[in-house]
């Protein structure tokens, strides 16, 4: 049994902790004071297309108290500052991060010191409905991983029953995944709709934004081209809204700066013009 921290249990670290209590660990949720009394209550319900319907119960603080051997963070970009301060320092051994961009990776490495930071990354299509009930709705959940103690997390997730990876490269896993989120997350909050139009509707800002991000993505080691993320971009199911645009449809703050500041930032440093990026930026942030 390992001892397990889920920072934000939301739809990806409701799911992911829910999967943990039903395999046996001891997992305890850090959350809002609010959030926390409604786990404590009734605990964590998921519904799932994958691993069926089930009810877990939850333990839950505000402030995490305790050693845990494992500390997943799994807020929005947004929150990760509020969120961190109810993790002190010393508070795990392995930490591990499943948020969008690559920039929290040099904030958890500062802030936690005496913690081994592993990069991961997920795919999953799992929503927070109300505080506790998750709905997931995809029929995957992989998760990838890099660094240092990642073969000791692969084997407790894959033991709930997520499809793990571990990769050798930190940089080319999280461009790896950043190349594909960014153009997809912001052609659909610009374009206000699902990707099935946001690609025909603003098809010369996709094109060009998949190259630029690529461009930048192969430039910290990602063995990755435009064509490949352009096709499957291509070939997802057209209903389909990121993550982003169902943040913009909700009034909350979206991660613009976390995905579209973090390819900004990598293209100036690497000397790559990004132009259709941060044209599409600057029109989110006005």
């Amino acid at each position: 049994m390992v001892q397990v921290a889920i920072v934000g249990p939301g739809g990806v670290g409701g799911l992911v902790g829910a999967l943990l209590v039903r395999a046996g660990h001891d997992v305890v949720f850090v959350a809002r004071p609010e959030t926390a009394a409604r786990l404590n209550a009734g605990g964590i319900e998921v519904h799932s297309v994958r691993y069926g319907d089930f009810t877990v119960p939850a333990r839950a603080v505000a402030l995490l108290d305790a050693p845990a051997d494992l500390c997943v963070i799994a807020t929005k970009a947004t929150t990760l500052q509020d969120a961190l301060e109810r993790v002190p320092a010393g508070g795990a051994e392995l930490i591990l991060p499943l948020l969008n961009g690559v920039d929290h990776m040099e904030v958890l490495r500062g802030r936690y010191p005496s913690a081994r930071v592993v990069a991961g990354s997920i795919r999953v299509e799992s929503t927070r409905t109300a505080p506790g009930r998750i709905s997931h709705t995809s029929d995957f959940c992989l998760v990838q991983l890099a660094g240092d103690g990642a073969a000791s997390i692969s084997e407790w997730l894959s033991g709930a029953g997520l499809d793990v990876t571990v990769r050798d490269g930190v940089a080319e896993l999280l461009w790896d995944k950043l190349s594909l989120l960014a153009p997809l997350a912001l052609i659909t909050t610009v374009a206000r709709a699902s990707v099935g139009q946001a690609r025909e509707m603003r098809r010369d800002d996709l094109v060009d934004m998949v190259s630029e991000v690529t461009a930048v993505a192969r430039a910290n080691g990602c063995q990755i081209d435009a064509e490949t993320i352009l096709g499957v971009i291509d070939q997802i199911p057209a209903p389909m809204k990121s993550s982003m645009l169902r943040d913009a449809e909700a009034g909350r703050p979206l991660e613009l700066d976390a995905i579209g500041g973090a390819v900004l930032r990598a293209g100036a440093a690497l000397g790559i013009p990004t132009p259709a990026t941060a044209r599409v930026v600057a029109e989110l942030g006005s």
